[in-house]
């Protein structure tokens, strides 16, 4: 098959529309339409994309099977082509496609574990950054902290879900993991060279998801009091900076 001359975006628009003609100028070696070549290049565009989403969602793939996995995401494909070059961003909505996708159904947890394989990918790829320690915490005036502001981590991402995602996320890498029933909230963060995946208190995801919108510190804990009166500010703090949800310089 060789390409004389050929408008690229109609070649793109063929490509991925199965429904179009083979563009003019797109022929043979003999010279002719050939539509069974094509068909087998665009097939193969179809399967790639097919495989980026696999490897992007491997534990959503585990949960359903090979099977069940490929013929949602040749679904998905079908209707939804790259609009970027970079396949890493490719299938930042499939979650969303599951959620919406009646035959995953009989697995409700399915979009919540695909939301916290894109936040993985997401901390995987984020730009390089050194996250906040507790020292710089310790050295902040405590009457100076409750109107500062914490600059979220490059790589941070924080989930909610009914279902227990963080755990079963965390069994899919190392079987024996126990996943108990229930609501989970999740953080992402890469405080180093690894992606960790933290089951944090709910209380705790109330405070984080404050302070990572932009509130001041005082403000998170204030509206975090309301609704969960055992809040545990402090400790709460700690253990997110522990994690490296935060970059330096921590404050703005």
């Amino acid at each position: 098959m060789t390409i004389g001359s050929v408008r690229q975006a109609d070649f793109v628009a063929a490509l991925v529309d199965p429904a179009r003609a083979v563009p003019s100028g797109i022929v043979s070696y003999r010279g002719d339409s050939d539509t069974k070549r094509f068909a087998v290049y665009r097939n193969n565009v179809h399967v790639g994309l097919v495989g980026v989403l696999a490897a992007k969602y491997p534990v959503c793939a585990q949960l359903v099977g090979e099977e069940f996995f490929t013929a949602m995401a040749r679904i998905y494909v079908a209707d939804h082509k790259p609009t970027s070059p970079i396949m890493m961003q490719y299938g930042a909505d499939f979650p969303a496609f599951i959620a919406d996708f009646a035959g995953a159904r009989s697995v409700p947890y399915l979009s919540d574990m695909a939301a916290l394989e894109e936040a993985w990918s997401i901390a995987y790829n984020a730009a390089d950054d050194s996250p906040a320690g507790l020292a710089e915490i310790a050295a902040i005036d405590p009457e100076v902290l409750p109107d500062l502001t914490l600059k979220p981590h490059a790589a941070t991402g924080l989930l909610r879900s009914d279902y227990p995602i963080g755990s079963i996320w965390s069994a899919h890498q190392a079987p024996g993991v126990a996943v108990r029933a229930g609501a989970e909230a999740v953080l992402i963060t890469r405080p180093a060279l690894d992606v960790k995946v933290t089951v944090i208190p709910t209380a705790d995801a109330v405070f984080a998801h404050d302070l990572l919108q932009g509130s001041a510190v005082g403000d998170a804990v204030e509206r975090t009091l309301i609704s969960h009166p055992e809040f545990d500010f402090g400790r709460a703090l700690v253990g997110l900076c522990s994690l490296g949800a935060f970059s330096q310089p921590a404050l703005t």
